[in-house]
């Protein structure tokens, strides 16, 4: 039994992107592939929190299947990683990153902090999905990390009130990935429509905070649904 590899806080966040193996062998097996998206009810042990799978049918030629998972044990989400591998899916990208607590949020209710730690995910109703990391710029003039603090905070007190503006229509999740990946933050996007996400990433690249400072990667996106469903839609039929 290895020892687990967990932040002190909140839990680990992997975006992992596959395409169907290249092979017309039938080496992909769909039942191993089902069986990993669908992890027991058992708890990790000392967490309390077991591992969360999202499934996502991707759209477009960047993948085919997108699988999303918070563990507050690395080795799990290094487990499931080489279980999808081992069965035949063709691992095209991916992005690792933790759930935080902003430096900006000390006055968060509790609820709300926990919430952002320790989220539960899909949320009902919100089928449409997409990923896209981010950092802030460093460039004369336009360098958020020499800009003082309480600037910083009401600049990310005006994206935060652009945000609010899509409650009940977008659920995001911000994770943190400074020195664990290419990009500093990892932003996951939930929305009822893709119309939603569309409009909430519109409207906040004109705050400040995003216009003026944000550099963002490349974005994912795709469908949530049940394992089985999604491995359906991608041509993986049982």
């Amino acid at each position: 039994m290895t020892n687990p590899v967990a932040p002190s806080e909140g839990l680990g966040v992997l975006h992992l992107f596959f395409k169907l193996s290249d092979s017309s062998t039938g080496e992909v097996d769909r039942d191993r592939i089902l069986a990993a998206l669908t992890p027991s009810d058992s708890s990790q042990p000392g967490s309390g929190h077991r591992l969360s799978i999202i499934s996502v049918a991707m759209l477009g030629h960047k993948a085919e299947l997108a699988v999303m998972a918070l563990s507050s044990d690395l080795w799990e989400l290094r487990a499931l990683q080489t279980e999808l591998v081992s069965a035949g899916l063709r691992l095209v990208d991916s992005y690792l990153s933790l759930t935080e607590l902003s430096e900006y949020a000390a006055g968060l209710p509790e609820e709300m902090k926990q919430n952002k730690l320790y989220p539960q995910l899909p949320p009902e109703g919100k089928p449409a999905w997409c990923f896209y990391p981010m950092s802030k710029r460093r460039q004369p003039g336009q360098n958020w990390f020499t800009t003082s603090f309480d600037e910083r905070k009401q600049l990310m007190s005006e994206h935060g009130v652009s945000g609010r503006k899509f409650a009940g229509r977008i659920v995001q999740l911000i994770t943190g990935s400074t020195g664990l990946d290419d990009y500093e933050w990892g932003v996951t996007l939930f929305g009822r429509t893709p119309d939603d996400l569309k409009e909430v990433v519109y409207t906040m690249r004109f705050d400040a905070a995003s216009a003026d400072f944000a550099e963002f990667g490349r974005f994912y996106s795709g469908v949530v649904a049940e394992p089985a469903d999604v491995l359906d839609r991608i041509g993986l039929v049982s």
